[in-house]
C-alpha cells in the first residue's frame, strides 16, 4: 500500500468530526483555512461558528464595518488575518460578484490567500490537484521522508511543494488534503506522536534512525525584542454621574492595527509612579488633581511570536474632563487586544 493510501485509510477510520469538514462552500472553507492558520483547531472551532453565525454569506461579511469583524476576531491573534479577511470579503463581492474563484492560480490573487490557503480551498472544493503544505504537513514529509532541509528555507519550501506534489493522491484530492493535515496534528503530532501505533512505522525514516523528534528543522530567525508599555487608564465621573475612561485606535501599521487601547506611553525600560507623573501630561495636558496608582506589582510580560511587551496599567483618577473619553458602560464594543480585555474583565472601573 502507498504512502497516500496508507493516509487515507488512516483518515477513515480516525478523522474527526469538524463543522467545516463536510462542506466543500468555498466561502465556509476560506473562512475555517484562515482562521486555523496559527491557531489550534479547539480554539478556533468557536471562533468559525460565531462567524458564521454573523456573517452567513460573504455578503454579509463584505457589509460589516471592520470594527465588528475586528470584535469577532478578539482573542485570535495575528489581526492582520482578519482585516485580510474583511478586505477579501469585499474583492469577492465587488470583483467577483459574490463567486469565489474556482481555481488556484486567480485564489492566490486575494488578499490573505497564500500557497497553503489557495492550495487547500481549490482542493477541497473544485477538486484542483493541488498539495497542501503546512505545518503539520512538513512534519509528516520531514519525519517519513528523513528530510533534514528547514522547512522555513526557500530551498525547503520548494522541495517540500515538490514532494507534496509527487506523493498526493490526485483522485482523492479533496479526502486526501484534509487527511495528511489530520494525520500531522493527531498522529505524527510534535510532541509525543504516536509511532507505536503508526501505520507508517515501517518505513518512516526518521523513527527507524532515531531523528523523530529532530525533524522537520526550523531555522531561528526572528529575534525577539523587548518593548515597554504603560497603559494610562483615566477615571472621570462627569456631574450626571456618567464614569468616563479614554480609548484610542491603532493606526500605525505593526502589531494590533485598528485595534483600541488606552492611551500609551511606550518607552525605553519600566516606568516608575514618579516618571508617569511627569510624562501623562504629553497625553492629556493638565488634569488638575490627579491620583495615579500602579495597578499591578510588577509589569505583565505579554508574549508575542517576536517580541515580549513589558505593560503596565496606571490608574488616573481626576475630576477634570478627559480626552479621546469612552463611557467606561460602552467599552466592551471595541474591538482590543487581549491584553486590553483581560484588563477590562479583571479591573472595576
Amino acid at each position: 500500500m502507498s504512502f497516500s493510501s496508507k493516509i487515507l485509510k488512516w483518515y477513515g477510520q480516525n478523522k474527526r468530526s469538524l463543522p467545516w469538514r463536510n462542506s466543500i462552500d468555498p466561502y465556509r472553507i476560506w473562512l475555517s483555512e484562515i482562521i486555523l492558520q496559527q491557531t489550534r483547531v479547539a480554539q478556533g472551532t468557536p471562533y468559525y461558528l460565531s462567524f458564521l453565525e454573523a456573517f452567513p454569506t460573504v455578503d454579509d461579511m463584505a457589509k460589516a464595518k471592520e470594527e465588528e469583524v475586528l470584535k469577532l476576531w478578539q482573542g485570535l491573534g495575528y489581526y492582520s488575518r482578519a482585516r485580510n479577511l474583511h478586505a477579501t470579503a469585499k474583492i469577492i463581492v465587488n470583483e467577483y460578484n459574490s463567486v469565489f474563484p474556482d481555481s488556484y492560480n486567480e485564489l492566490l490573487k486575494l488578499k490573505g490567500v497564500g500557497d497553503y490557503t489557495a492550495s487547500a480551498i481549490s482542493s477541497i472544493c473544485f477538486n484542483e490537484a493541488k498539495a497542501v503544505v503546512d505545518g503539520n504537513v512538513y512534519r509528516v514529509l520531514a519525519r517519513y521522508f528523513g528530510v533534514d532541509i528547514p522547512i522555513n528555507s526557500s530551498k525547503g519550501i520548494q522541495y517540500f511543494k515538490s514532494l507534496a506534489q509527487k506523493v498526493m493522491d490526485v483522485e482523492h484530492i479533496r479526502d486526501y488534503n484534509q487527511a495528511i493535515m489530520e494525520f500531522g496534528a493527531i498522529q505524527c503530532s510534535p510532541k509525543k506522536p504516536l509511532c507505536l501505533h503508526c501505520p507508517l512505522s515501517e518505513s518512516c525514516v526518521a523513527l527507524q534512525k532515531g531523528l523523530v523528534g529532530q525533524l522537520p528543522v526550523k531555522i531561528r530567525k526572528v529575534k525577539v525584542r523587548d518593548r515597554y508599555f504603560n497603559y494610562l487608564v483615566p477615571i472621570y465621573k462627569d456631574e450626571k454621574g456618567d464614569v468616563f475612561t479614554s480609548l484610542q485606535k491603532r493606526n500605525a501599521k505593526g502589531i494590533w492595527q485598528n485595534l483600541w487601547e488606552f492611551p500609551l506611553l511606550e518607552t525605553s525600560a519600566n516606568m516608575n509612579l514618579q516618571e508617569i507623573n511627569t510624562k501623562y501630561h504629553d497625553i492629556f495636558g493638565d488634569l488638575g488633581k490627579v491620583e495615579i496608582l500602579s495597578y499591578h506589582d510588577r509589569p505583565i510580560v505579554h508574549k508575542l511570536s517576536h517580541q515580549n511587551l513589558h505593560t503596565s496599567f496606571w490608574i488616573l483618577n481626576t475630576t477634570v474632563d478627559i480626552p479621546f473619553k469612552v463611557k467606561v458602560q460602552n467599552i466592551e464594543q471595541y474591538p482590543v487586544p487581549v491584553l486590553i480585555a483581560d484588563f477590562m474583565k479583571a479591573f472595576k472601573f
